[in-house]
């Protein structure tokens, strides 16, 4: 965070230490409920302090936020030593845990956990914290890491997973932790999808499924069932994608977060255009459309979902749906919004839907413009060793035939011999 950033000192000049809350809470890309978990507040009671402006703090409250955040005391009207309140002796016992955690977890995460992991006291919820903030740091290197790489990393946290989970003899710690294992499992499911290890990746994301029951959260389970069913569909198992869809749905309340709607719908669409239902695609991306608008873009996603959806990841459905389909039409009414989704930081993502995209010029007839899309897509599959992004790309190639393929072909033929994953 950069505490001299304008926004900062303003807010802190003006005595509004709940609008410097906000900006370091967001940026550390923490909710409002894991900061009142920690301090032992409401999700509501953490949004009052943020909006109450230049009234009157809890100074000790504010200490306890500082603390968690890293907040420089002198943002939030604290002196710097001495007058700073002191967090309950539990607390400082969790702090201090938090860093004996995080040494532990980076020598894990390299190598073998050897023996067994020391106790750790008075850390509670904090534990599980700081290891679900490990797992979504390892799912956002993802975008620019290759899954070989990256996988040995998360295998050595699943074990650290493991460890603590075995020494905690609390119910309901026993279910926080399972919610971290659930994510973690089906982070490794997904690293083993992209290197084209199906049945590995089935396993971890039945694992996640298992892990998620546990936990008791209803949210977190209908999320693991849905990235199983989106895994499943992508393999041609139609039927099996749409009834982990509908189970999925069935965890959801009434007060569900309108993402999980969105991107659940996104997931059936796709799902229908891969089976060649276009009107049941066609509703299904409807109704994804409309439970989108509901969701806020100032808020960060909620737990478990780490990126925002928005009308761009409609689009990218409708474009992929479009592509599966034959529907050209389809892919160019939402080529602008697709193209505006091309340009987030997500290589692997950027590039699948750069398939997409390419297998709507194909079917509409530009070649040229098809093949060099995919082309650059396919560049990116080798360079991260990404084998769903060449798996992808040797199925557009199969959807063109010819006895004598022009130069563009050739050269993107040329590219795809000699990949070896």
């Amino acid at each position: 965070m950069n505490w001299s950033g304008r926004a900062v000192r303003e807010a802190a000049r003006r005595g509004d230490y709940g609008r410097v809350i906000q900006l370091v809470r967001r940026d550390a890309r923490v909710s409002q409920r894991q900061l009142g978990d920690f301090c032992g507040l409401s999700q509501s009671a953490v949004s009052r302090i943020e909006q109450r402006g230049s009234g009157a703090y809890d100074m000790k409250t504010l200490a306890r936020v500082a603390e968690y955040l890293s907040i420089p005391p002198s943002l939030v009207g604290l002196a710097e030593t001495g007058s700073r309140p002191s967090p309950p002796t539990e607390d400082r016992e969790s702090l201090g845990s938090r860093s004996r955690l995080a040494a532990v977890h980076e020598d894990a995460t390299v190598s073998e956990l050897h023996g067994s992991l020391p106790r750790i006291s008075g850390a509670g919820a904090d534990q599980a914290h700081v290891l679900s903030i490990a797992t979504h740091s390892f799912r956002k290197v993802e975008a620019t890491v290759a899954a070989p790489q990256l996988l040995d990393a998360v295998q050595g946290h699943m074990r650290l997973v493991r460890a603590v989970t075995a020494q905690e003899t609390d119910r309901e710690g026993r279910a926080r932790m399972a919610a971290v294992g659930s994510e973690v499992a089906s982070f490794a499911g997904w690293l083993c999808w992209d290197m084209s290890d199906q049945g590995s990746a089935r396993s971890w994301y039945g694992a996640a499924i298992k892990a998620a029951k546990r936990s008791h959260r209803p949210l977190l389970t209908a999320y693991q069932q849905g990235s199983l069913a989106q895994f499943e569909v992508e393999l041609g198992n139609v039927a099996q994608g749409l009834q982990l869809i509908r189970a999925a749905r069935e965890q959801l309340s009434d007060d569900y977060p309108a993402i999980s709607a969105a991107w659940l719908s996104s997931l059936e669409a796709v799902a229908h255009a891969t089976a060649g239902n276009s009107r049941e695609a066609d509703r299904a991306l409807l109704d994804s459309e409309i439970r989108t608008r509901e969701v806020s873009r100032d808020e960060m996603p909620p737990w478990p979902w780490i990126f925002t959806f928005d009308q761009r990841k409609v689009a990218a459905a409708r474009v992929t749906c479009g592509a599966r389909l034959a529907r050209a039409r389809w892919v160019e009414e939402s080529l602008d919004d697709a193209r505006s989704a091309l340009t987030v930081g997500h290589q692997k993502q950027r590039a699948l839907l750069g398939l997409d995209v390419a297998s709507g010029y194909l079917s509409s007839g530009q070649l040229d413009s098809a093949f060099a899309l995919a082309l650059r897509s396919l560049d990116v599959g080798v360079r991260l060793r990404s084998g769903r992004i060449v798996e992808r790309a040797r199925a557009f190639r199969r959807a063109y035939a010819s006895t004598s393929p022009p130069s563009v072909v050739r050269e993107f033929d040329a590219q795809l011999h000699d990949v070896y994953l």
